[in-house]
């Protein structure tokens, strides 16, 4: 085994008019035409919030729960701190953001991949809103108090990625999330907290899948080999409207905070988004982040993404796994060892390229319980180093 790339420690004008006397001047021009027009609701923001910020609300938010609409949320996390230097001992947290219908039946077992890491990660939880008065998860519940204000999402639509947005956005709140993780509530973890976390914080590079046009889908659910994680929409890689060339991927994404703050801030291409994916066979989820990432931070993509799932039936949704007996050792092996393939981590060739599953149904939990733990290595907390085998050469 050989350590690859460097991990984080888990430690942690105004201007004045003078005229003459004797000189008859040209007023000034009226304020309006000089000061750019503010959103109300973000004027409203400001006067209520601003004055009232301490640096601590900006290292750790008051609450996921706030009153601010989309357009004040997005203004306020796209605001970038110029001084590279931050005035406080700062801890890098991986913010663990969960795209979900209601529930979260799989909490169980993520409890127990969070247990004993506070202060390395952050959870945010977007749900429909006929949800938000469902069961209170546990008092002890590390999911307890992170649903996020939510909004209705219709699979497809460009209301998708505006909840992802949304999740990105109230994660850039935090100061210490350095990266961006998004899930579902059928998403398992396929490591223990250290590996995630080392791989993540160790990696140069962001996991946004971008599938080129002559590549083909193996089924493997993975553009690690040679295939695609989507099975939906298109099938091809890309495609042209209004002059904009769309690329395709998955929607389960992993970004730097650099990233995440260009995906919140953008408006040129959110806006072709918006007026062409309906959800008519072409998925907004699918094209917008990778067309961005393509265009603005492709030398900086790994083109692939860290989430497995089961394309090898095909059709417009991956395999589910809905029966105990689908969960297997076998089967949680194979998946982290991507089934014999191999991918590039920070410039070398290796097996581990996958963090997480998905299409895990709840029927599963019992099972999941059962073998993930020790699989996984829960309890003995062991930090799996990437296996490589050749370094590749550089681009």
């Amino acid at each position: 085994m050989k350590q690859v790339g460097s991990t984080s420690s888990l430690i942690s004008s105004r201007t004045s008019i003078k005229s003459s006397s004797t000189t008859t001047t040209t007023p000034p021009p009226a304020v309006e035409s000089i000061v750019p027009v503010i959103p109300k609701d973000i004027t409203t923001f400001v006067e209520k919030f601003v004055n009232g910020i301490a640096l601590k609300d900006y290292l750790k938010p008051r609450d996921v729960m706030h009153d601010m609409t989309d357009s004040a949320l997005l203004w306020r996390a796209s605001m970038v701190p110029r001084v590279k230097e931050y005035p406080y001992l700062r801890t890098p947290k991986i913010a663990f953001m969960f795209l979900v219908r209601g529930e979260l039946p799989l909490a169980p077992l993520w409890e127990k991949f969070f247990k004993d890491y506070e202060g390395l990660y952050s959870i945010y939880v977007h749900s429909s809103p006929s949800f938000e008065n469902c069961k209170e998860e546990p008092q002890d519940s590390v999911f307890r108090g992170r649903r996020i204000p939510s909004k209705e999402v219709k699979w497809g639509h460009n209301c998708m990625v505006e909840a992802e947005r949304r999740l990105v956005a109230n994660a850039l709140l935090d100061f210490s999330n350095e990266k961006f993780v998004l899930l579902s509530e059928s998403c398992i973890p396929l490591f223990n907290f250290p590996t995630i976390y080392a791989y993540l914080m160790g990696s140069i590079q962001n996991f946004v899948e971008v599938i080129d046009d002559n590549q083909s889908s193996d089924g493997s659910g993975s553009s690690a080999g040679s295939g695609s994680s989507t099975g939906s929409g298109s099938s091809t890689g890309s495609g042209s409207y209004n002059d904009q060339q769309w690329q395709k991927g998955s929607q389960w994404f992993q970004i730097d905070r650099n990233l995440a703050i260009e995906f919140v801030s953008d408006t040129e291409l959110f806006t072709k988004s918006r007026e062409y994916f309906t959800g008519e066979g072409i998925y907004a989820d699918e094209h917008y982040l990778p067309t961005l990432v393509h265009e603005k931070h492709g030398f900086k993509n790994a083109k692939r993404t860290l989430t497995w799932v089961d394309w090898t039936n095909g059709g417009a949704h991956p395999t589910s796994f809905s029966k105990p007996e689908d969960v297997t050792v076998e089967l949680l092996q194979k998946l982290r060892r991507c089934d014999g393939k191999d991918c590039e981590y920070n410039g070398w060739k290796t097996n581990m390229c996958h963090l997480f599953a998905r299409k895990f149904k709840p029927t599963t939990l019992d099972a999941l319980l059962k073998y993930a733990p020790k699989v996984m290595n829960f309890r003995n907390r062991t930090l799996e180093i990437p296996s490589v085998t050749t370094k590749l050469p550089s681009i």
